[in-house]
């Protein structure tokens, strides 16, 4: 009988050529398909919501496949991450992806499709030093940054807009560039680094990272809190501020029901 399974990933961008199978390079989606076919004994194309870019982290990147296989569903993810690992025990050794959680779900789900929102995380260190083991997982500015003034900045992102000036070219071509933002955070971790929290139906191409890259000048006083407004009106890539490094970007949660508001509304209130 033919099954359709959710599954809940994390990976670490580092090692890979971001999530989307390419030919000759390793990517997430490959990698867990050449895994999934192997137990699975069929062959496996798996669909995922975000299609993250290389060097681009997730904590909940979520993706459904279908197939007619034996395995049991709560025999798949030890199966697939024991293989990713070199089929060493995972106690003792995880690969750069992971299995979280792999769970049926109705024919007809679709993880790209059915997905109600996503949830990003942005990670900057700005204390003013480099860190040689921390330069894949976060930004490191190298300066103090005012995330009081970038929290202002942010407010002015919230909401349905046209969010076409934190689109990057090369991305695939969207009907609308119209979007909702329904929470974003700017606060200090306790480890003191500044971290930026996003929720919103939907992302163009390289939006969070511009989004962050733009916060980041904010809060290095090149750009004031109140030409947000400004920029975002003119639709005008050109007047909003760089694109942050990926290193920095987190797919933290991938939203299908009603929990999406709940969290957005949780995040606004929190802060």
């Amino acid at each position: 009988m033919k099954r359709n399974i959710l599954l809940t990933i994390a990976y670490d961008g580092t090692g890979f050529s971001g999530w989307q199978r390419q030919p000759e390079l390793r990517t997430v989606q490959g990698e867990l398909e050449a895994v999934l076919s192997k137990i699975c004994a069929c062959d496996i194309r798996i669909d995922g919501t975000s299609r993250t870019d290389a060097g681009v982290h997730a904590l909940g990147q979520r993706a459904t496949f279908q197939g007619d296989f034996g395995i049991p569903t709560d025999k798949i993810a030890f199966a697939a991450n024991n293989m990713l690992a070199g089929s060493m025990n995972v106690r003792q050794r995880c690969a750069y992806a992971q299995i979280v959680k792999a769970e049926d779900v109705p024919e007809g789900f679709h993880a790209r499709f059915d997905s109600k929102g996503k949830k990003y995380r942005y990670i900057i260190k700005d204390d003013g030093g480099f860190d040689v083991f921390r330069r894949n997982y976060c930004y490191e500015t190298g300066c103090h940054l005012d995330e009081k003034k970038m929290q202002e900045a942010a407010d002015c992102i919230v909401g349905t807009h046209d969010f076409a000036c934190f689109q990057s070219a090369g991305g695939n071509i969207r009907e609308t560039t119209v979007r909702t933002v329904s929470a974003l955070t700017v606060s200090r971790s306790p480890a003191g680094d500044v971290l930026i929290e996003i929720i919103g139906d939907g992302f163009l191409y390289n939006m969070v990272r511009i989004i962050a890259g733009t916060l980041v000048e904010v809060g290095q006083g090149k750009r004031r809190p109140e030409e947000i407004e400004d920029i975002i009106a003119s639709g005008d890539r050109t007047r909003a501020g760089h694109t942050a490094p990926a290193e920095g970007l987190y797919l933290v949660e991938v939203y299908f029901d009603e929990k999406l508001r709940e969290e957005a509304a949780h995040e606004q209130i929190c802060r």
